[in-house]
């Protein structure tokens, strides 16, 4: 009998990642035993194959079908070996421009508007190479990505190279029927993040006059067209007494997911807002009163509070962003950010950085880990200073930093986010004071009160005796 690789599936090899393979639409590999491996790569279509209860098992697990002979798997389910480490993920910024002038765009150093862009002809050419390193979804953003002259054609583009859109962020301004109509017509899904800042608030942050109309009915507009969208939201002192409101609005539109997001002490924002940010404590504080109120709210809408806790109302459920390892069984291997280890970012210069929010501080203090105008992606994502520094682990990271290797919740929060860490101490190896705060000051117990009557799905029974 025949059999092939279905068209959904796609075999891929990596260095230390030998034998792995994709289903459609899924941004992470999966990893095969080297007998399935080497039997999927017998399902060509081409070779006479004894059924037998191997064979049954991949069918059933929805990995090969029987065909006819001749009827070879798809060039993108075909096998492909990289050379590369792998890396499933890119965070691609093909533009620095932006009709808006956001007063705490994390990246840009100063009040200058970013002018570069990948020109049409680096994009692909950028587009081939990840390809050909084995990347599978997109994370599209700016600037503005709507901006680009080739905005849509570079979306298509991603499709025809076999790879697809996870995400979209966008102030939402540009959207419209026409690219909703044919990003669904190549069965372009992503969740679309658009920035929302707030009823009352929104025009002031973003800098632009009629800004908060525009983003809400680009909001139900997606909805309607049936893309889940996320609002990402900034919370300061100046919009604390909307959010709540905001939550209602949002809710009421049919938005999926509510991401608030404490404003960061980034140049650009103390330059233009100097009295406007919270302190860890006042984040922490202002969060769980929302959090009081909205558990009272009819809603379905999750939200997620920027590095404290999400909260999932259909299940009443929540878990804990300071908790990446409940069980304390934490593997010295693991990298310091799984983030950072799965996701490519790339700025609009060219510049590749560990997450895109590290780019404004990187920019500023003269860093770069690599440029993709000068440098093969396949040769950052192999070996060199990029690759370094987010291949770190957790061994390396206590090696060069006492504060986290001598506290006992490191096992619990593996030093929490390297961005914030070099935000709060300039070091690359700094310890994430908001986890730190999150501990010291018994945060962990304040939630737990509050929300008393949901599950913590990242509940510490260390903590949970106390």
């Amino acid at each position: 009998m025949y059999y092939r690789i279905k068209d959904n599936i796609a075999l891929r090899s990596w260095k230390f990642v030998p034998r792995a393979y994709y289903i459609k639409n899924d941004p992470y590999a999966k990893g095969l035993s080297e007998e399935d491996f080497e039997l999927l790569l017998r399902c060509d279509g081409e070779q006479d194959i004894e059924p037998s209860p191997f064979i049954d098992t991949l069918v059933y697990r929805g990995l090969i079908e029987e065909c006819v002979k001749g009827h070879a798997p798809s060039s993108w389910s075909a096998l492909r070996v990289c050379e590369n480490r792998y890396f499933p993920k890119m965070n691609f910024m093909i533009t620095g421009k932006c009709n808006f002038n956001c007063l705490h765009c994390f990246n840009a150093a100063d009040n200058a508007p970013i002018m570069t862009e990948w020109s049409y002809d680096e994009a692909l050419d950028l587009l081939d190479q990840a390809r050909d390193c084995g990347v599978n979804a997109f994370t599209i953003t700016g600037g503005e990505p709507m901006l680009h002259p080739q905005f849509m054609e570079l979306i298509e583009a991603i499709y025809e190279r076999g790879m697809f859109v996870e995400e979209l962020n966008t102030n939402g301004y540009f959207i419209t029927q026409e690219k909703l109509d044919r990003m669904k017509s190549i069965g372009c899904r992503p969740m679309i993040k658009i920035s929302f800042d707030g009823i009352g608030c929104h025009d002031w942050m973003r800098d632009r006059k009629g800004a908060e109309e525009r983003t809400l009915a680009a909001m139900e507009l997606c909805i309607k067209n049936g893309f889940r969208v996320m609002s990402q939201t900034q919370v300061h002192r100046r919009n604390l007494h909307t959010l709540l409101d905001t939550a209602k609005k949002l809710s009421s539109i049919g938005v999926s997911t509510l991401r608030l997001i404490r404003t960061t002490e980034v140049i650009r924002w103390i330059t233009n807002a100097p009295d406007s940010c919270l302190s860890l404590e006042q984040y922490y504080t202002e969060m769980l009163k929302f959090m009081q109120e909205y558990k009272k709210m009819d809603t379905s809408m999750n939200v997620i509070i920027w590095q404290f806790l999400r909260a999932y109302p259909v299940s009443r459920s929540y878990s804990l962003d300071a908790v990446l390892c409940a069980s304390g069984d934490m593997k010295a291997t693991d990298p310091v950010c799984k983030g950072n280890r799965g996701m490519v970012g790339v700025t609009s210069s060219g510049d590749i950085v560990p997450c895109l929010q590290m780019s404004g501080y990187f920019e500023e203090h003269g860093i770069h880990l690599g440029n993709l105008h000068r440098t093969p992606l396949k040769e950052l994502l192999t070996d060199s200073d990029y690759s370094k520094e987010v291949c770190k682990n957790l061994y390396k990271l206590a090696k060069a930093n006492s504060k986290c290797a001598e506290c006992k919740m490191f096992k619990y929060c593996n030093g929490g986010c390297p961005a914030l860490g070099l935000l709060f101490t300039g070091d690359r190896n700094g310890s994430d004071l908001s986890k730190c705060v999150f501990y010291e000051n018994g945060w962990y117990y304040k939630v737990r009160e509050v929300m008393d009557g949901w599950r913590n799905s990242t509940q510490i029974d260390e903590l949970e005796a106390q």
